[in-house]
């Protein structure tokens, strides 16, 4: 069995900006699931799923979030091979957390109505669609749930967004069997999420995109070091 090697960032302070930069994603993404289940009109499919399973056990949200994503980190990395960064691995544990973390905050808004939860729920599909490209930008890994679609695309042999489609079916109807809650902000999230998710990368590319030319521009003046012998 090989051992799992960690490679030298080219710039620790790149790397650090990187690390910053997918947890504000991330916290983001567990505000942005919050508010969706405190507006009561419907969640996204993965949702809709540890909503049932937390209904159905004695964990919570945030744990059932945590469990569902490691068991598909686990069955990518066997059964295809799926390697994780250090953002699969931060997204499976952290969003979670902090989906507990805001839940249990007795001001953190709820909807008491249809209007109020309609509008709360836009906010948070808005801000979910914003933060999935934030903390994907940071270039350190996508988070298990993609992962494991990738997987089943390639074990399949069909393309990816039909596998992505076909496990969120699965898992919604599931989720919806054990108590979890389907209403119109799961169709509005199914259509939305797609579109915000890549508006959103293109804004934060940017970012992305300057990352890997620091990084290079670093890696660079390193070989360069080494050819001429000399520390500049």
């Amino acid at each position: 069995m090989k051992r799992l090697q960690f490679r030298r960032p080219d710039s620790w302070r790149i790397m650090l900006a990187r690390l910053v930069h997918l947890n504000v994603g991330l916290a983001l993404f567990g505000v942005s699931i919050s508010m969706m289940l405190r507006a009561h009109v419907g969640v996204g499919p993965w949702d809709v799923f540890h909503q049932g399973l937390a209904l159905r056990t004695p964990i919570t949200i945030g744990q059932a979030m945590i469990l569902a994503g490691l068991s598909l980190l686990a069955l990518s990395m066997l059964v295809a091979r799926v390697k994780p960064g250090i953002g699969t691995v931060a997204n499976m544990t952290l969003v979670g957390i902090w989906v507990d973390v805001f839940m249990a905050m007795p001001r953190f808004p709820e909807a008491s109505g249809i209007l109020d939860g309609a509008a709360l729920f836009g906010l948070g599909l808005v801000l979910n669609g914003a933060a999935t490209g934030l903390y994907l930008t940071a270039g350190l890994g996508a988070g298990p749930r993609d992962g494991f679609a990738l997987a089943l695309s390639k074990l399949a042999k069909i393309p990816v967004r039909r596998a992505r489609t076909l496990v969120e079916i699965v898992v919604c109807t599931t989720g919806w069997l054990l108590g979890g809650t389907v209403g119109l902000g799961t169709v509005a999230f199914a259509l939305a999420i797609g579109p915000l998710m890549q508006t959103s990368m293109r804004l934060f590319g940017t970012i992305e995109a300057r990352y890997a030319r620091t990084g290079e521009s670093v890696a660079a003046r390193r070989a360069f070091t080494r050819v001429d012998g000399v520390r500049r």
